[in-house]
């Protein structure tokens, strides 16, 4: 039935109730509205209070946190995996004789080897390139190296290599070094930086000297590969023009073995207006256990920080936390990721297999020669030996 009033009074057309009652016959919208507000909340029940306010609240929160875990977790469903490499067996033994080891290939034997050229980009990784280029120095004829005082995500950085270019000196006679200046376009894309200097460190490679057939190293400074492995390519004949190296991979240490599935390392026969320095996939030939990537392989807490700022996954440091010296130590230590991030897999079965810290290696098999000769100087990259310095001197 209808509640009549007087002259500018509401009216409610609907029947009303105990709990309800008054929401008719308010003053104005506004009173109404709050009204009605106060009408649903009285109508609910202590469990959907919970729900409204402690559990919905946190799923977001969760959400926030985590949201990139479960991204990566679900990665499977909405990505299938790149096509699989053709992988080519590597024969290799210190008493065979080189002839023998190509036809092991399906390769011939050349008269004399290849020059071979082994170029890199630098930020700030000291211990790594002395292994890098201690393993390769006999069989390496230009060593090229490019320098910005920029990082790729925009940040100065001091000129590292040219302040300590007097520990290289071994290799000085066979060294192009050359410097780019920095664009310092913050909140770019960091990739457009790096594929910038890319551009740049072909331009120095012809400074280099370098022709056609030569042998082209393309990898970060450390993706190594091992000496036998260039000495192999030098000197067989009809090797691929592009081929991939499988390397083992290590993160911190080789205490910390990952995988076998580091493949951005590769190598080029030299095509003069062709050949483009990259880092990128470029062919399905892979050659198997060709050495060594040692990532976040640092001395010194403080390098690890510059490097989670400074390179092209920047955006993976999402907290602030993520950069405590103290946190960084204990996630080395327990061989677990420094980005709390899930394995970057393909299907379910490799993220489950991978979930958790990375177990410790006791093996210092077949590593880099140099590493342990001088094992004393450099025992942060053994197992057992994961706490770090603090400052870089």
């Amino acid at each position: 039935m209808f509640m009549l009033g007087s002259e500018g009074d509401h009216y409610c057309s609907k029947k009303t109730d105990d709990i309800c009652g008054d929401v008719c016959g308010q003053e104005s919208s506004r009173a109404l509205s709050m009204s009605r507000l106060r009408c649903i909340l009285r109508g609910l029940d202590f469990k959907t209070y919970i729900f409204l306010f402690v559990l919905v609240p946190t799923c977001f929160f969760g959400i926030y946190v985590h949201g990139q875990k479960i991204s990566y977790f679900l990665r499977p469903l909405w990505e299938s995996p790149p096509k699989p490499f053709h992988d080519i067996t590597h024969y290799y033994q210190e008493n065979v004789t080189m002839e023998n080891l190509c036809k092991l290939h399906g390769w011939g034997i050349r008269e004399y080897p290849r020059r071979v050229f082994d170029a890199v980009l630098f930020s700030n990784e000291l211990d790594i390139l002395t292994l890098r280029w201690k393993e390769l120095y006999p069989y390496i004829t230009e060593f090229v190296l490019l320098e910005s005082n920029s990082t790729f995500t925009g940040l100065p950085k001091p000129l590292v290599f040219a302040s300590n270019r007097d520990k290289f000196k071994f290799v000085e006679p066979r060294l192009t070094y050359g410097t780019i200046g920095g664009r310092f376009r913050r909140g770019e894309n960091p990739f457009v930086e790096e594929a910038y200097q890319r551009v740049a460190l072909d331009q120095l490679l012809k400074i280099a000297g370098i022709t056609d057939d030569d042998l082209l190293i393309m990898s970060d400074v450390d993706e190594i590969p091992s000496k036998h492995t260039i000495n192999l390519l030098r000197w067989c004949d009809d090797i691929p023009p592009i081929l991939h190296l499988r390397l083992k991979n290590y993160l911190y240490s080789f205490e910390f073995f990952v995988d076998n599935n580091s493949w951005r390392a590769s190598v080029h026969r030299y095509q003069t207006g062709k050949t483009r320095y990259a880092h990128y996939r470029q062919t399905d030939d892979i050659l198997a256990d060709a050495g060594w990537h040692c990532s976040f392989c640092f001395r010194h807490i403080s390098e690890f920080i510059f490097k989670m700022k400074a390179y092209s996954h920047f955006d993976r440091v999402r907290f602030s936390h993520y950069l405590n010296p103290e946190r960084v130590q204990k996630v080395i230590c327990k061989g677990a990721d420094l980005f709390d991030m899930l394995p970057e897999e393909y299907t379910f079965k490799e993220i489950i297999g991978k979930l958790g810290p990375i177990p410790h290696s006791y093996s210092a098999v077949h590593l880099p020669s140099y590493l342990l000769e001088n094992a004393k100087k450099y025992k942060f990259l053994l197992p057992g030996n994961c706490f770090r310095e603090r400052e870089s001197g």
